[in-house]
């Protein structure tokens, strides 16, 4: 008896969320690649259908309180279609931006978006919580709407630590929880909504349905900053964006 309770203990220990189900922890960065796979050639135009543009305010905002400046070294970790680090091409100036992702899908729609806009940035296949990076390389670390995917969000803050120079800040921007008045109408959107447009336009309603469902898995304001903070940030702070759908959090490197 007491030798199946240590097997299921051990068993279990190695299970994680993967959305609203569990599955073993060696799988989901492959699960997660294969959402990503499947939606990339088409994400820019969900996020615009999905969000009503909202992303762009948002992401607006993360770039504000960057206050990147000419010559500063940015890494933008999940830069996906690039966003964020296109933005920070026009500040900070060429090759000192670093764009990575772990899914080359993704990581290819940005990289072809940023040669057709005449930029040279360096883009980077990498895994966030194996950053291939020296320590204090970058001034500024950013992630936005990435790190509720990633298996071990807690080692992946702890590399961006890493990376970071002293003085240097994170920028999180990433769902989170909203004002219980609109939850009703959020859940009914996310989880009814949200997976119909994706079977329209993707032709996979089950990637959107496992966003949606993870958006609802990823640590609240509080839980995520207290993450930050054990990670090794100081001064953490968050910011709501529209009714908290939406939180920006910062914190900083002694």
């Amino acid at each position: 008896m007491e030798e199946k309770e240590k097997s299921k203990s051990a068993s279990e220990k190695h299970q994680i969320d993967f959305g609203f189900s569990q599955i073993d922890e060696a799988e989901k960065e492959e699960r997660v690649r294969h959402v990503f796979d499947s939606v990339a050639k088409k994400y820019d135009l969900m996020n615009d259908l999905l969000s009503l543009g909202m992303h762009r305010l948002w992401k607006r905002r993360c770039i504000a309180s960057a206050a990147v400046k000419p010559g500063m070294k940015v890494l933008d970790i999940a830069s996906g279609t690039c966003d964020l680090a296109m933005a920070f091409v026009r500040l900070a100036g060429d090759e000192n931006v670093t764009a990575t992702d772990i899914n080359h899908e993704m990581l290819a729609c940005g990289r072809d978006r940023m040669r057709a806009h005449g930029m040279r940035s360096n883009v980077v296949l990498a895994d966030a919580e194996r950053l291939p990076f020296d320590e204090n390389s970058f001034d500024v670390v950013t992630v936005s709407f990435g790190i509720r995917n990633m298996t071990h969000k807690d080692r992946a803050l702890r590399e961006m630590l890493r990376v970071l120079r002293p003085g240097g800040k994170l920028l999180v921007l990433e769902f989170s929880r909203c004002s219980a008045f609109l939850k009703p109408f959020y859940d009914f959107y996310s989880f009814h909504f949200m997976p119909w447009l994706g079977g329209k336009i993707v032709s996979d309603a089950a990637s959107y349905r496992y966003l949606a469902e993870s958006i609802r898995m990823h640590p609240n304001q509080q839980a995520f900053a207290k993450l930050m903070t054990d990670a090794g940030f100081s001064d953490v702070k968050w910011h709501n964006l529209t009714f908290g759908i939406c939180a920006l959090h910062i914190g900083k490197k002694n």
